[in-house]
């Protein structure tokens, strides 16, 4: 492959391909879902698993909830800070959301799922662009993004084996980048 076609891939477009194509394969091998989820009780036998339990998705609706706010906080994110960031961003709240279910969650549970990840995107959302108006499925009032963000975090963490503790970790994340991108936003802004 090229380089200039590598520059022109869509980030986004890529993490919700791959999200798919791995949910596809797990459909016809449930043990994939064994072998490359987080383990906290296995994290040393599988390190790996910090990073690859992100790609796998327990049900069609799990997926769905994920790319869907992947496809729009990706989009509007990726648009404001270019692909590095926007990368940076979702593989380090992904990985620290990982961790944290590594140290919060019972050591022979089973994380799989990009929401830490995601969580990271709304985060930094939520600080650079608190009152960007947002729909919520189901509610048909627009909401201001932070909180969307935060709410649809408390909410869910109530949910049924739901790693709330992986939300937390890319919550907490995208926060503090959040906080670090504006700073950084409005210090170029004002310069000139």
């Amino acid at each position: 492959m090229s380089r200039d076609i590598i520059y022109r891939l869509n980030p986004v477009w890529v993490l919700i391909g791959t999200n798919i194509i791995l949910f596809i394969v797990t459909v016809t091998n449930t043990g994939i879902i064994i072998q490359l989820g987080l383990m906290p009780a296995a994290i040393l036998e599988r390190p790996w698993t910090l990073i690859s339990c992100i790609f796998l998705h327990g049900s069609l609706w799990h997926l769905m909830g994920n790319m869907v706010t992947l496809f729009f906080f990706g989009r509007y994110l990726r648009n404001l800070l270019g692909n590095r960031k926007f990368l940076f961003i979702y593989f380090i709240g992904g990985i620290l959301g990982s961790v944290f279910y590594v140290i919060l969650a019972p050591m022979f549970s089973i994380s799989i799922g990009a929401s830490g990840a995601v969580f990271a995107l709304g985060g930094v959302l939520a600080i650079m662009r608190p009152k960007l108006r947002v729909l919520v499925f189901p509610i048909p009032v627009p909401m201001p993004l932070w909180a969307a963000v935060i709410g649809g975090f408390i909410v869910i963490s109530f949910f049924p084996n739901v790693a709330w503790q992986s939300h937390l970790g890319g919550l907490v994340f995208g926060l503090v980048a959040g906080y670090f991108l504006r700073r950084q936003e409005r210090y170029y802004r004002y310069r000139w």
